[in-house]
């Protein structure tokens, strides 16, 4: 048998183990996924040094690196965030709505899984963990491609998942995590008739490989080039601590801000506003007003002037490049012409400012005198997220639960036949 037919052998067994995951109780399911969660610190030996050979691959100045970390700690989160996924209420069977037609036909719309989710995605191992969770509690089996990065880190995870889905009586085909190749990512993409849908998680160049080559339907995720406005009216204080938040808390991942806009009013503030971002040795990359502005006041090592390539690039480190605006208008230009259409934020104290901000940026989620760190699944109350979405059919932000459903009609009759 070639890897080519294993493969399609493999599909064919999780499409039928989708099928019989709607027929497993709601509390089985959660009781599965505690015992995922409970089997998490006893398995982290054999987790961390899978995660270690997969780190000794790597540059520790590459920013995946960041994502491609497991430690106790965040394996313990991880944990957490399973047993919030099991706690949550089941995403199906719910009516979205019901009505009786003039023929009597009783017609009901609920909510069902969307079959068999394919995830492709990069240097994240826990989003091994994340993908199943919310996948087995909306009722949906997983296909996984991980990148070759985190290849010994997603054969340490799989095999966990598989070993409780087995303990608890349940179908292992549930979750497949394909080969780190290549070649196994043109399988999947071309997978029609095993999987409903794909999922990209990871860089643009990654997004639009899937994009491009998928005759799967695809959601398309990922890519945060985000922004965040300082407005005329804008608090200092208040804007001082959201940049910074928004920009080191966790700079590799796709809600870290990348460019700061500020209004040609506020420039002389500019140096208090970045003043704390010197901590972390954040390298500022200034258009001519700002870095004039900054000369002397920002530590010159970390200071650079501008080029138009700053500007619509996700950065992932601890770079970040600032745009220097005459108004509002001017601003809501820059973003709608560099945006991925993530998160997008505003630091303002004038109301008419903030209400045309929040209705004419177009992104996913967009702030007002907040960071951009909280577009996240688990803080929007989701439990997990699957990814964010970036476009706007089937779901858009984070994809929890009721993201990865669809609905279908259910018609009851009593004998009526539709007229010639």
């Amino acid at each position: 048998m070639t890897e080519y037919e294993a493969i399609v052998e493999r599909l064919k067994a999780v499409q039928g183990a989708s099928r019989n995951i709607v027929t497993i109780q709601e509390s089985a399911i959660n009781a599965m996924l505690v015992t995922l969660a409970d089997r998490i610190p006893g398995a982290a030996g054999a987790i961390l040094e899978a995660n270690g050979k997969d780190l000794a691959r790597m540059d520790p100045a590459d920013p995946r690196y960041d994502r491609l970390l497991l430690n106790e700690s965040r394996l313990l989160s991880i944990a957490s965030d399973i047993r919030n996924v099991a706690a949550l209420p089941s995403p199906l069977d719910i009516v979205l709505e019901e009505r009786t037609v003039p023929n009597g036909l009783e017609l009901k719309k609920v909510t069902v899984p969307l079959g068999v989710i394919g995830i492709i995605y990069e240097s994240r191992p826990n989003v091994t963990f994340d993908v199943f969770s919310l996948c087995l509690k909306s009722g949906n089996a997983t296909v996984l491609k991980g990148g070759s990065d985190a290849a010994f880190s997603n054969i340490a995870i799989v095999e966990l998942i598989r070993s409780v889905l087995k303990e608890c009586g349940m179908d292992t085909e549930m979750i497949y995590l394909l080969p780190a190749e290549r070649e196994a990512a043109n399988i999947m993409l071309n997978a029609m008739g095993f999987i409903d849908v794909i999922i990209p998680r990871g860089s643009q160049q990654l997004i639009d490989f899937v994009r491009k080559n998928s005759t799967v339907p695809v959601i398309e995720t990922g890519a945060g080039i985000v922004h965040t406005y300082f407005d005329r009216s804008g608090d200092l204080m208040k804007g001082r601590e959201i940049v910074f938040n928004a920009k080191t808390r966790r700079p590799s991942v796709c809600n870290a801000l990348d460019t700061l806009i500020v209004h040609r009013d506020r420039i002389d503030d500019l140096p208090v506003l970045v003043e704390p971002l010197e901590e972390k040795m954040v390298m500022l990359f200034a258009d001519e007003p700002a870095y004039f502005k900054l000369m002397g006041r920002y530590p010159e090592e970390l200071l650079q002037m501008a080029s138009p390539e700053h500007f619509g690039t996700e950065f992932l480190s601890l770079k970040m490049s600032i745009k220097t605006v005459n108004d509002l208008e001017e601003a809501l230009d820059h973003i709608a012409h560099h945006s991925s259409k993530h998160s997008e934020a505003v630091i303002a104290s004038d109301q008419a400012v903030i209400d045309t901000f929040m209705k004419r940026v177009d992104a996913a989620a967009v702030y007002a005198n907040a960071s951009t760190a909280f577009t996240d699944g688990a803080q929007f109350g989701l439990g997990a997220e699957i990814g964010i979405s970036t476009q706007k059919l089937h779901a858009r932000g984070p994809m929890g639960l009721r993201e990865l459903t669809s609905y279908k009609w259910l018609v009851n009759g009593q004998g009526q036949i539709r007229p010639a």
